[in-house]
C-alpha cells in the first residue's frame, strides 16, 4: 500500500510543506531557506531541462525538473551517496572493521541546540580522541587505525539525540609506519567499553569547560546558574558508548556506509499518511519493545518542529576521517599499506554519469523517450531560476 496525503499523493516532507502554506509562521527563520528548497524540489520553481524525442514521427517533449540538491532533503542525495561509497571502496582493506557509537547525555541537549557547530565539533573531537588514544596504546593495538565518523542527531521519533557512528579498522600504522593488524582481540570491540567511556567523558567535559571559559560556547543566564551543578552530575554519569560486533570485512562495511552516511532525519517511506488537517502519521521502531515498528501521529506543526531540529549548520561537515584515513595524503597512505600487504593498489575512481547510474540501478535508460520508447531524447533548452538558457549546438 502506498502512503498518501489528503489529496491522494504520496505522503512526503515536501507534500506537507506544500499542503501547509503557513509553515513559515511555526518554524524558525534560520530553517526557512532549507525548508523552502525542499518544498520546491523537482518543481518548475527550481527550473527544468526540456528534451525532445529525436524521432520526427514522435517529437514528444519531456521535462525534467531540477532537484533542490539539499543534503537534508529526503528526495535528494542518493547519487551523492553512491559516489561517496565508491570513493570509500578505494580505501577499504581486507581486514575486520569495528562499529562504535558515542552518545551525548540528553541533559546537554539545550546547550547543543544553542551551540550546534561548536558542540558537534567537540563530539567528533572527543570520540576520535578516545579511539585513537586506546588504539595507540601498546596494550591494545599499538597503531593508528583508520576511522570514519558520521554525525546523526535524531532518534526514531525525530527526537533530538546527537550521536556519532564510527567504523574503525582492525589494524593500523605503528610508530614506524608499518602495518600492524589486531590479531587477538579480548573484547567485543578492539578496546574495553568500560575503559573508553570515562576517557571520552573526561575529554569532552574538559574541552567543553575551556570553550565556555573562552566564550566559544555561550549560555543563557539560567544555564550559567545551573552549570556547576550540571557539570558535577555529568561527571558522575556513565556516558553511553556502544561497541557493536565486528564487521566481517569490506562488504559489510559498504552495507553499513550505505545505511548510515547520507541518512536524513526521516525518509519519505516512513511517512504513512498526511490528512486534511495536516496531521502526520509515520512509522518508528520501538527499541523498548524489541524494535517493533509502530505508528505515531502528530500535528504537522510538531512534525516540522522536530524535523528542523536536525538541520545542520551551513557547510558543516558531518562525515569526518581520522588516523590513516585523515584527509591529508590519504591515498598515498592507503597505497603504502596495500604495498606492505603485497596487494595491488586501488584503481582510480571513474566518473560515472547520472544516466549510466540510472541504467545500472533501475535498468532504465533516462534518455529514452517515454512516449515512443524507441528513440533517444535531445536536450533543447534549460530553464533555470534566472531564466531560459538555449543549448548551443555545433
Amino acid at each position: 500500500m502506498v502512503a498518501s496525503n489528503a489529496t491522494g499523493c504520496q505522503a512526503t516532507v515536501q507534500h506537507l510543506l506544500q499542503q501547509m502554506p503557513q509553515w513559515k509562521e511555526t518554524t524558525s527563520p534560520g530553517s526557512h531557506a532549507v525548508l523552502s528548497r525542499i518544498q520546491r524540489c523537482r518543481t518548475a520553481h527550481l527550473g527544468y531541462h526540456a528534451y525532445r524525442c529525436t524521432d520526427s514521427n514522435c517529437g514528444a517533449m519531456q521535462y525534467v525538473y531540477h532537484s533542490c540538491r539539499n543534503r537534508h532533503c529526503p528526495g535528494c542525495g542518493n547519487s551523492k551517496k553512491e559516489e561517496w561509497i565508491e570513493a570509500r571502496m578505494k580505501e577499504l582493506l581486507p581486514v575486520k572493521y569495528y562499529h562504535a557509537v558515542f552518545t551525548l547525555p540528553h541533559q546537554l541537549n539545550s546547550l547543543v541546540m544553542g551551540n550546534r557547530k561548536a558542540m558537534f565539533t567537540l563530539l567528533f573531537d572527543a570520540a576520535s580522541y578516545a579511539l585513537l588514544k586506546f588504539a595507540n596504546d601498546e596494550n591494545y593495538l599499538g597503531a593508528q587505525p583508520g576511522i570514519i565518523a558520521v554525525l546523526h542527531t535524531w532518534g526514531q521519533q525525530l527526537s533530538f539525540h546527537p550521536h556519532i557512528h564510527c567504523i574503525v579498522s582492525g589494524g593500523g600504522n605503528d610508530k614506524n609506519k608499518r602495518w600492524k593488524e589486531a590479531v587477538k582481540v579480548k573484547h567485543k570491540f578492539l578496546f574495553p567499553t568500560k575503559a573508553v567511556r570515562p576517557v571520552y567523558r573526561a575529554y569532552f567535559l574538559k574541552q567543553l569547560q575551556q570553550q565556555i571559559d573562552k566564550g566559544i560556547i555561550t549560555m543563557t543566564e539560567d544555564q550559567h546558574a545551573d552549570w556547576l551543578t550540571l557539570r558535577t552530575a555529568l561527571y558522575a554519569m556513565d556516558w553511553i558508548v556502544d561497541f557493536k560486533e565486528p564487521m566481517g570485512g569490506p562488504a559489510q562495511v559498504l552495507e553499513y556506509l550505505g545505511r548510515y552516511t547520507h541518512k536524513v532525519a526521516i525518509s519519505n517511506h516512513r511517512i504513512k499518511r498526511i490528512d486534511k488537517d495536516n496531521n502526520v502519521t509515520f512509522e518508528y521502531k520501538d527499541y523498548t519493545d524489541d524494535g517493533k515498528k509502530k505508528p505515531m501521529t502528530i500535528t504537522g506543526e510538531e512534525f516540522l518542529r522536530r524535523y528542523e531540529q536536525h538541520l545542520l549548520p551551513p557547510r558543516f561537515c558531518k562525515i569526518r576521517h581520522y588516523g590513516y584515513l585523515g584527509n591529508y595524503k590519504r591515498k598515498q597512505r592507503v597505497n603504502e599499506i596495500l604495498a606492505q600487504m603485497d596487494l595491488p593498489q586501488h584503481a582510480a575512481q571513474l566518473q560515472v554519469s547520472t544516466a549510466i547510474r540510472i541504467i545500472e540501478k533501475f535498468g532504465t535508460d533516462a534518455m529514452l523517450c517515454s512516449s515512443c520508447k524507441k528513440a533517444k531524447l535531445e536536450l533543447m533548452y534549460v530553464v533555470a531560476i534566472g531564466g531560459k538558457k538555449e543549448v548551443q549546438r555545433e
